[in-house]
């Protein structure tokens, strides 16, 4: 499904150009207030600090945006894919189309983000094993899989990705490597305890984090989202029993 492109805003014309000689406005003001202010002008000659941004407009509302990736969610989950407009986002969000379209210039990018923020919950504890971080983490995810809107956005956005290789390429930056910090600060936490050992190989070791978290997320998310099986507790130590093996051999 093509992006929507945010509505054309008419801009006014511009006035043309007088081609009448501009009035002399000498002696209509005094000296001192027309000549320049040599603080002023040194002021406006001064560079920039590298990487200052300037200020543009009303500065951006972190309620609106919760509110736009909430309503998001919800219209995700009532009406498919198909069905979600930007209209009904900021109907529901109770915003204007043109605050949505200022944030986020399509729908692909609208949907990724309110599904990006969910993930955005997932912590690694840090509770003294290796065993017990998998299993904690494991059970968060499961949690937030077993949620309806969830289980409908990621649906509907992977199927939607199955399509459109654009899609797909954002979803993997926007959800898919921003949630292998997971994974490498489980890691980390077991070096510095000394039940994995440290790292030798720069590759190898991110190649490691990529095997890892596939199968995590593949295993939790096939189980939950295709399979329809609850993840319980007995599930999640069998489950962490088999990872652990190849990870702490040797």
């Amino acid at each position: 499904m093509p992006a929507a492109q945010p509505p054309a805003i008419p801009g006014s014309a511009e006035p043309a150009e007088s081609t009448e000689p501009a009035e002399s406005t000498e002696n209509t003001e005094s000296t001192d207030q027309a000549r320049p202010d040599p603080a002023a002008a040194a002021l406006a000659l001064t560079p920039e600090p590298a990487g200052a941004v300037r200020a543009k407009g009303r500065p951006r509302s972190a309620a609106a945006d919760r509110a736009i990736l909430d309503a998001t969610r919800e219209t995700l989950a009532e009406l498919g894919w198909g069905g979600l407009t930007m209209g009904h986002v900021a109907s529901r969000a109770g915003v204007a189309k043109t605050t949505l379209y200022r944030r986020w210039p399509s729908k692909n990018e609208l949907v990724v983000d309110a599904v990006a923020s969910l993930f955005d919950e997932l912590e690694m504890p840090d509770l003294g094993s290796l065993r017990a971080d998998i299993e904690a983490v494991v059970a968060q995810f499961a949690d937030l899989l077993a949620r309806p809107e969830t289980q409908a956005a990621l649906l509907a956005l992977f199927a939607e990705g199955t399509r459109d290789r654009q899609l797909r390429r954002r979803i993997r930056e926007a959800i898919v490597d921003p949630q292998k910090r997971l994974v490498r600060q489980g890691r980390t936490a077991a070096q510095v305890r000394g039940e994995l050992a440290a790292d030798t190989d720069a590759d190898a070791a991110r190649e490691e984090v990529d095997i890892i978290f596939d199968t995590i997320a593949g295993t939790v998310e096939h189980r939950v989202l295709v399979s329809g099986e609850p993840i319980t507790a007995e599930w999640t130590r069998r489950f962490t029993d088999l990872l652990l093996g190849p990870l702490t051999a040797g």
